[in-house]
C-alpha cells in the first residue's frame, strides 16, 4: 500500500509487551529512497530518549489506528545502541546497530534492501538470509570509507522544487510503499505560474538534489508537470493513477516487468550534491 509519510508521524510504536513510543520523523537514503529508521521518541520508562527502529522490525503500520506493531521487546529496545538525533548517523553507527539487532546491512548488497527489495518482518523471514550473509554484510560497514547518506524527511520537506524552465514550489510530502519501505513519490505544491495544487513526482524524475541550496531539481518541464494527472492527497493512491501518471510521461512502471528485468540488471541513482 502506498501512504504518505505524514500519517506515520505521531504514531505509537507498539513492541510485545508495552509501547515505545511515538514516531517524530523518518531517515531515508538519498541513493536507493529506502526508508532506514523510524525515529521514535520514547517515554520516561527510558529517560524520554530517541531511538531508531527498523522496518526489519516492523509487523504492520496501521496509520488509521495510530500505530506501528514491532518484533521487539522493550528491553531490547533499551538495550539499544544510543543515538544521538542532532548529529548524523555514521555507518560506523549502523553497522553496530545491525550487528546488534542481527539484521543484514541494507548497504552491503545489490537491491534496496541489500539482499532483497524487501526488508524482513519478522524474525523467522530474517532467518531465510543466512548467518554468513548477515554477518558479511553487517561487517562491511566498519570497511566502507563513506559516510552514511541519511537524510531526514522533516529535513528535505519545504526544499525548494525546480523544474528544467523554472521553479514550480516547494516539496510538501513523500510518499511511501509500506511493504518495500521505498519512497516512491514526492508530492509537489506548485505555486508559481498557476493557481497552486500539489504534483506527484516518482523519485526517478529527479534529477538533482542539492543540499547546500536546499532545492530539489527535475529534467521535466513546468508545462508537463502542469498538465499531468491532477493529484489529491485526500484519496488514496492506488495503481490505476500510478498507471496513468506513468502514460502520460511515457514511462514503464516500477512494478512492470520490463522495470523489474532493469533493476535485477543493475541500479541506477539520482546525482546528490551533498555536504
Amino acid at each position: 500500500m502506498l501512504l504518505n509519510i505524514e500519517s506515520l508521524k505521531g504514531c505509537a510504536v507498539a513492541a510485545s509487551d508495552g509501547e515505545i513510543g511515538l514516531v517524530e520523523e523518518l531517515y531515508f537514503d538519498d541513493e536507493a529512497w529506502g526508508i532506514r529508521y523510524l525515529v521514535v521518541k520514547t517515554g520516561n520508562w527510558i529517560d524520554g530518549r530517541h531511538v531508531l527502529i527498523s522496518p526489519y522490525s516492523v509487523i504492520r503500520a496501521e496509520p488509521a489506528a495510530l500505530s506501528v506493531h514491532v518484533d521487539l521487546t522493550r528491553q531490547q529496545v533499551s538495550d539499544s545502541p544510543p543515538i544521538d538525533t542532532h548529529k548524523p548517523v555514521s555507518r560506523q553507527y549502523e553497522a553496530e546497530y545491525s550487528r546488534y539487532y542481527g539484521y543484514p546491512a541494507y548497504w552491503g548488497g545489490p537491491d534496496v534492501w541489500g539482499v532483497s527489495s524487501y526488508p524482513a518482518y519478522s524474525r523467522a523471514a530474517l532467518s531465510a538470509v543466512s548467518p554468513q550473509t548477515c554477518a558479511q554484510l553487517a561487517l562491511s560497514g566498519d570497511k566502507l570509507p563513506g559516510d552514511s547518506h541519511l537524510r531526514s524527511t522533516d529535513a528535505v520537506d519545504g526544499y525548494h522544487f525546480a523544474a528544467a524552465d523554472g521553479d514550480i514550489g516547494h516539496v510538501s510530502g513523500f510518499i511511501f510503499d509500506d511493504e518495500a519501505w521505498t519512497i516512491r513519490y514526492l508530492t509537489v505544491d506548485t505555486q508559481n505560474g498557476w493557481p497552486s495544487r500539489e504534483a506527484l513526482l516518482t523519485m526517478e524524475w529527479i534529477s538533482l538534489i542539492d543540499w547546500f541550496d536546499s532545492t530539489v531539481s527535475t529534467a521535466l518541464t513546468r508545462d508537463a508537470i502542469k498538465n499531468s494527472p491532477a493529484y489529491d492527497s485526500r484519496i488514496p493512491l492506488v495503481r490505476d493513477f500510478e498507471t496513468r501518471l506513468y502514460a502520460f510521461y511515457g514511462k514503464a512502471g516500477y512494478w512492470s516487468d520490463e522495470r523489474v528485468a532493469l533493476r535485477l540488471e543493475g541500479r541506477g541513482g539520482v546525482a546528490s550534491a551533498a555536504p
